[in-house]
Order: C-alpha cells, then sequence, then structure tokens
C-alpha cells in the first residue's frame, strides 16, 4: 500500500443541505423527490472541486454515496454548458468493474436526471450488443460501461467517442482484483487525446492503482474518507461453529426456525453456491443464485426477484459484495467466512444500511477458526458464538457441496464426449472390407486391434509387411465382393 498526501475528511455529522451545494434546479428538483436530504462525506468533500473542473483522487468504501459523488458534478456541467454542437456525441464515460454496478450506476443516473433532457445508457456484456450498438452511434450524454464489452465496441467502425469531456473510474480497486487493468489501459488508448475531467474513485490504494491513477490524473484533489475498522453499529453479528458437512442443514434450521425476512447468503464458490441454492430450493426455501458463470438475465432476474421479494434467499459469490444496493436487507449469512477481513466487512455492510439495524450470522468450520480470527483482530473484538437450539450436531447425514477437481473434470470430460457421441462404452468396429482383407491375408490381429499383439522382432516385421503387400497384390474382387485369386 502507497501512502499519499491525501487530506484526511471527518466522518462529523452533516448539517448542510445539498441547495449549499448550488447544484442545477433540475437536479435539486430531483434530490428532493428522492428525498435526499444532507450529503455524505464523500459527496460533500468530492462535489465542489468536481464542480470547479478538477480531477479527484477519492478514496471511501463501498456504500459511502460514491455514485452521487461523481454524478451530480458532471449532471450539472453537462447542463450548464452549451452542447449544440455536441447533440449527437457521448460526452460522459463511466467504468465499472461488473454488469450489476454498472446497471445500478446508469439507474441512479436515470434517477437524478429525471427532469432533465440528458440521455444515458449501459454497456455490459451478456446481452445483445444492438442496442448498445445503437446507443453509441446516436450518442448519448452519459455512457456507463465495463471494459470488457466497450473494448469489443470499439473493435468495431462505430466504436468511438471523440466527444468525451468527463471520465470516471469507480471501484479501480475492484478492477485490480479482477484483472482489469489492462484493459482499462487499452481503454485509454482508444479515448480522443483531448482535455478531459477525470474523477478516480477506489476504496483502498494498493501500489498498481496509485500508479494508473498517476497515468490519468492532473494535479487531482485528493480525498480520503477514514476506512472503518469495524461493521457498522446498527448490525448484530454471530458465529456459529460447525463441522463443514452440516453447514447446509444448519442454514435450513436457521431459516426455519428465525424470523427472517430475507437473506443475502455467500459461498466461497460459484459451484457451492449452486449446490446450495439446489439444496435449499429442495427443501422448501424459495431462493435464487448469482455468480460470475450465470447469464446476465439470470443474474438481473435475480437480483429483481429478490429486490421485490419473491425470493426470499439469494446465494452469491463476492461478485454482489460490492456495488449491489439491494435495500431492506434483514439478514447476511456468510455460509463460507472470508479469507479477508475487509471482505467480510464488505459482505456485512450489505444490511443495516442507511443507518437501519440487521444481522449477519457466520457458519463457521473448524478449518475456517483461522480466518475468523483475522476477522476479530481486525474489529478489535471477539463475535458472539452461538448453537442453534433443537439443531442436532451429531446428524451423519451430510450434504455434498464440495466436490473434488479431479472428479468434476471426469464429469465434463465424459459430458462433452457424449455430446459428441463418442461414448467410452463404444464397441470397436472395423469395415466388412478391412475384415475380408485381413482373413485373406492370414493377419487375425488386424481383425481385433483392440486385444494383444504378439511380440515381433523388427526383422520379422518388415519381412511380414512385405509378404502381405506382396498377397494383396494377387487378390482381387470378384462380382459378389469376395476376395479371389487372380
Amino acid at each position: 500500500m502507497i501512502s499519499l498526501p491525501i487530506s484526511n475528511i471527518s466522518l462529523d455529522p452533516i448539517t448542510s443541505p445539498f441547495s449549499a451545494l448550488n447544484l442545477h434546479p433540475d437536479i435539486q428538483r430531483a434530490i428532493s423527490t428522492l428525498g435526499f436530504q444532507t450529503p455524505t462525506p464523500i459527496q460533500e468533500s468530492a462535489i465542489p472541486p468536481a464542480l470547479r473542473g478538477q480531477d479527484v483522487l477519492a478514496c471511501a468504501m463501498t456504500g459511502s454515496g460514491k455514485t452521487a459523488a461523481f454524478a451530480l458534478p458532471i449532471i450539472h456541467r453537462l447542463l450548464e454548458t452549451k452542447r449544440d454542437s455536441k447533440r449527437n456525441l457521448t460526452r460522459a464515460l463511466i467504468l465499472a468493474p461488473t454488469r450489476e454496478l454498472a446497471a445500478q450506476i446508469r439507474d441512479h443516473i436515470g434517477d437524478l436526471t429525471r427532469f432533465t433532457t440528458i440521455r444515458s445508457a449501459a454497456i455490459f456484456g451478456g446481452v445483445s450488443m444492438g442496442n448498445q450498438r445503437d446507443a453509441m452511434m446516436r450518442g448519448v450524454e452519459i455512457l456507463v460501461a465495463t471494459p470488457g464489452r466497450l473494448l469489443d465496441h470499439f473493435s468495431q467502425d462505430y466504436g468511438q467517442i471523440p466527444g468525451l469531456e468527463y471520465l470516471v473510474l469507480d471501484e479501480a480497486d475492484r478492477m485490480l482484483d479482477m484483472g482489469f487493468l489492462p484493459d482499462i489501459r487499452r481503454v485509454l488508448r482508444h479515448l480522443p487525446r483531448t482535455s478531459r475531467q477525470t474523477l478516480f474513485f477506489s476504496a483502498t490504494l494498493p501500489e498498481p492503482i496509485v500508479e494508473l491513477s498517476q497515468e490519468m490524473l492532473n494535479k487531482p484533489y485528493m480525498i480520503n474518507i477514514d476506512r472503518p475498522a469495524s461493521t457498522a453499529d446498527g448490525i448484530v453479528q454471530s458465529v456459529y461453529p460447525v463441522p463443514d458437512t452440516l453447514k447446509s442443514r444448519l442454514l435450513l434450521h436457521i431459516l426455519e426456525s428465525g424470523e427472517i425476512k430475507n437473506a443475502l447468503v455467500f459461498a466461497r464458490t460459484k459451484h457451492r453456491a449452486n449446490r446450495l441454492s439446489d439444496f435449499l430450493d429442495r427443501n422448501g426455501v424459495s431462493c435464487d443464485r448469482i455468480h460470475g458463470n450465470r447469464s446476465q438475465a439470470q443474474r438481473t432476474s435475480a437480483l429483481q426477484n429478490f429486490r421485490d421479494g419473491s425470493c426470499r434467499v439469494l446465494v452469491a459469490t463476492d461478485i454482489a459484495a460490492r456495488g449491489i444496493d439491494v435495500e431492506g436487507i434483514s439478514h447476511v449469512i456468510n455460509f463460507d467466512i472470508p479469507h479477508i477481513p475487509d471482505d467480510y466487512i464488505h459482505r456485512v455492510g450489505r444490511t443495516a444500511r442507511a443507518k437501519r439495524c440487521g444481522t449477519a450470522i457466520s457458519l463457521v468450520s473448524s478449518m475456517e477458526e483461522y480466518d475468523l480470527k483475522q476477522i476479530e483482530k481486525h474489529l478489535k473484538k471477539q463475535i458472539t458464538r452461538v448453537r442453534a437450539e433443537n439443531f442436532d450436531y451429531t446428524d451423519r447425514a451430510t450434504e455434498q457441496l464440495e466436490i473434488p477437481l479431479a472428479q468434476r473434470l471426469a464429469a465434463h470430460r465424459a459430458k462433452r464426449a457424449q455430446a459428441r457421441g463418442h461414448t467410452t462404452d463404444r464397441p470397436i468396429t472395423r469395415s466388412t472390407s478391412t475384415v475380408r482383407r485381413a482373413t485373406a491375408i492370414g493377419n487375425p490381429t488386424e481383425i481385433n486391434r483392440s486385444g494383444p499383439k504378439p511380440q515381433q522382432r523388427s526383422g520379422q516385421r518388415t519381412s511380414q509387411r512385405y509378404d502381405q503387400r506382396r498377397d494383396q497384390r494377387s487378390y482381387q474382387k470378384d462380382d459378389y465382393g469376395r476376395s479371389a485369386r487372380s
């Protein structure tokens, strides 16, 4: 981690309302409609320098209100500046690490621009490129995109953003974790070499992110919102020690016996998420899942069903830990404890948002005790251990969630072979002509190649091949396809 001369911003309560920021009247109207009263610390700190046209480097936690911190000044400046000559050009580009975050930013911008003529669109993978192509060709003022799909469009003839004035990089450290930094640098090479304002937001500042910010920013205004070393005060945390083989049954017991309105359940891998979701579904719990192997339509549907209450439980990998804002989550359950303490804070931060109350439950096996101790060391407190009432911890029944890698690979190969029609139990066959020719030559080994072949010295094999070729030349087929001496 590199130390930067960034001014720390106090987390003291804010008393100045949004009106003190002197935003455009249409923006103020949208803010009032949304019910926002006062800006968050990152908004109060980042909006004024962004309105002045300065580059901004902001280090702030996920869920601190970063989207409005960069969206409000951009919308304000778009409304304040003339755009007659750039009516059909995209003027602002926002890069986000995941499809869900890109869609969420686009929706939030739509709420803030509801009383304006500003248009916006989202570009991400997993869906058709048609509508996205149309948005780029006709030009929307604000474009929200993931790096990979944006590069796909840049490879086409229409893939240009010549009128770009504002560039935002959101969740930069998350992009680093996902391996997107090379893609970001490729995106930058496609952008016009004109003067633009850049806003750079990240939850942490590891060395590669600092280097990237130095490449992108010009004398930035630096902001550091102190990262909390603990979870929000409104979160009640507890740990349930349990053998890994009984985790799924204990989770089902908790869901059935407790007053859980809805729960976001985190699993370690995509395979465990799938199997856990299937287990809950078989036992009558309405649930869905979201992870990297799901299509965009499936991920969008799962989030929507969870938001509107159609499904009570959403099983997810860490793809949902950052950037996904689902209000009203009563419980976050760590089916698998995360290895990194910060990830624990991100996960449980999905509940008790906006000063509400929430519950965080962690199911911890003996193999995860070390990770739990690291989390408690980071939080500087011990999390309460709980033993579930009326749960049989001696139950021998298990639910297999972790299939060994070798077994998964073997099943995958067998499935591919069956799809091609080449199953392993398919008998070995030879053409009729091959069998007749081999019989006539007197070479029974040729009839069944799968059987053992006699051991022969090199000279014997050479002599036998010569005799076979000589005999083959002396045979021809009669009118009935039978071999006969000429």
